[in-house]
């Protein structure tokens, strides 16, 4: 074939598509992938939530390892700890059921349970062995967050505990802690929940909780009180000693109850705010109106009346002492004297009368009234004084009694409060009567007296002497009434000198008679000291009377 031959056209070609065909070998990596894809997803949705939880102390909290329980149920693990940005607290990381979703809100708690004993029951044993686990209360009001911070003790009442909180205010925490037990009647009814120093420092507010049935006794004007240990004191009422169980006696408690005269039947609210009294005598007081203040002024010791004192109206109570306090007179009259304020309640005084209608013609009493019966009863007698409640505390209290053939006085209504009169108490009066008989005797002269004695003994024996001389000078006899006569001077004689001579041995200054009287005195006088040392060491410390005095005090 030739150059110049023409060929004939060709079909052009064009490009096709090469089907891929899916080998074998990717089945299984492809397999593994959705697997592994679905596997994440699982785990996603079975991980729950994760929440952080500050801690003041990581102490017992092992990342990897500790877990978060709710009665007793794991709900939760640990998952890291770091130190916060202000290095003050712990985070921790914690990864959550899902089934929690719902349950953390703003008032949830958390707290490490770890062995504790709070309210005279032992916690946590178990993580003895176990080690430290947190411990989880759901809450009940809130917004859900995811952030939390851990309380330092455990809740002391679970949240679904059928019951009421109540508030108490109190002036000191005492022997209170978490867990402190309630009594009504005897009976445990509640604890403490928990406790807070109020913004001005100047009272305590504890939470506590009633258990149901029992929280239907507490009514609105129910008086809670301190019942924690020993409740001893000494005062003019004498010695009292109270407590409410052997288990308030070694860790404290409180009790309430409603008094008598009480009208409210229905339950006091949720959160209610009561005052916390010091022990069941306050708690119980009847609260009194209408009181009348009267000033004391005493110009003797008033060591022994303490606020509190009763003031009695023939011998039944009527009043008390509100404050004790000196006073001085102007630099020209420096005079200083005892100042007792005493609040009289006219209530009491009608309680006590067997015909109070006689007095106030069946109506409440006027001041005027009122002013007028007091200045009666002053005018016939009536007078204020201080005695001896208790010879064993030598706590003194204010007595109303008529006295007998008192000095003219009034009630000086000028001032304000009222001046009302006084006499000196039995006991001062008594030592002063001694004092003014003792002095006397010293005054009487006894040497001279003795002496002059002897001197008329002597004369009288010589006149007898003579007497029997002269009769035998003149050789008579004498009649059986005038022998009678000698002999019975005679008798008198020897007894008047044997009555000189013991006389003499009991009233000379180095008798036995009168040392011993002075020694009897003197140990009278350390023991009533050694009592009032006592009665002061055990208003302090009151505790000794079952632990004794402390190694550093013997």
């Amino acid at each position: 074939m030739s150059d110049n031959e023409v060929l004939p056209d060709l079909p052009e070609a064009t490009a096709r598509p090469r089907r891929s065909r899916l080998s074998v070998v990717w089945i299984i990596p492809i397999i593994a992938a959705l697997l592994g894809g679905w596997i994440a997803v699982q785990k996603l949705l079975a991980e729950g939530p994760t929440i952080e939880i500050s801690f003041a102390s990581a102490e017992g909290l092992v990342a990897g390892t500790t877990t978060v329980k709710y009665n007793g149920v794991d709900v939760g693990k640990l998952q890291s700890l770091k130190v916060a940005g202000d290095r003050q607290r712990i985070i921790a990381r914690v990864q959550m059921a899902p089934e929690t979703k719902d349950w953390l809100l703003e008032d949830t708690w958390f707290w490490v349970v770890r062995p504790r004993i709070a309210g005279g029951s032992i916690t946590g044993l178990g993580t003895l062995l176990s080690g430290s686990y947190i411990g989880m209360a759901i809450g009940k009001a809130g917004e859900r967050t995811d952030s939390f911070t851990a309380r330092d003790v455990p809740p002391v009442v679970a949240g679904d505990t059928p019951g009421r909180f109540f508030l108490l205010k109190a002036a000191n925490l005492g022997s209170l802690d978490y867990g402190t037990p309630i009594y009504f009647r005897r009976i445990q009814v509640g604890q403490v929940a928990s406790y807070s120093l109020d913004h001005d420092g100047r009272e305590l507010t504890v939470r506590v909780f009633v258990n149901a049935p029992y929280d239907r006794f507490v009514k609105p004007d129910t008086r809670f009180w301190q019942a924690s240990g020993l409740d001893f004191s000494l005062n003019a009422n004498g010695l009292n000693v109270q407590t409410e169980s052997l288990v308030s006696l070694l860790i404290g408690g409180l009790a309430f109850d409603t008094p008598a005269a009480s009208v409210e039947d229905a339950a006091a609210a949720a959160e209610t705010s009561f005052e916390l009294f010091a022990n069941e005598a306050l708690a119980m007081k009847a609260p009194e109106r209408g009181a009348t203040h009267f000033v004391l002024y005493f110009d003797e010791s008033v060591r022994g009346l303490s606020v509190g004192a009763p003031m009695t109206f023939l011998g039944l109570p009527i009043g008390e002492v509100a404050s004790v306090r000196l006073e001085a007179g102007n630099r020209k009259n420096l005079q200083v004297r005892a100042r007792v304020l005493v609040a009289a309640y006219p209530q009491r005084f009608l309680d006590i009368l067997a015909n109070p209608q006689e007095l106030t013609g069946g109506k409440q009493p006027s001041p005027a009234t009122r002013k007028l019966i007091v200045e009666q009863l002053v005018a016939r007698g009536l007078r204020a004084q201080l005695r001896t409640g208790s010879l064993l505390t030598g706590q003194l209290y204010v007595a109303l009694d008529y006295a007998a053939n008192p000095a003219s006085a009034k009630i000086d209504w000028t001032s304000e409060p009222p001046a009302f009169p006084v006499v000196r108490g039995g006991l001062t009066d008594i030592e002063a009567k001694l004092t003014s008989i003792l002095a006397k005797l010293d005054g009487l002269p006894f040497e001279a007296i003795g002496s002059d004695l002897k001197k008329s003994l002597a004369t009288l024996a010589g006149t007898l002497k003579d007497v029997d001389t002269l009769v035998k000078r003149w050789g008579g006899e004498l009649t059986p009434e005038l022998k009678g006569a000698l002999v019975d001077a005679r008798r008198s004689l020897a007894a008047a000198e044997r009555l000189f001579d013991s006389a003499g041995k009991v009233v000379a200054p180095d008798s036995a008679t009168l040392v011993e009287l002075r020694g009897t005195l003197a140990e009278v006088k350390r023991t009533a000291q050694s009592l009032r040392v006592l009665t002061d060491y055990l208003e302090r410390h009151p505790e000794a009377l079952i632990r004794g005095k402390s190694e550093e005090e013997q």
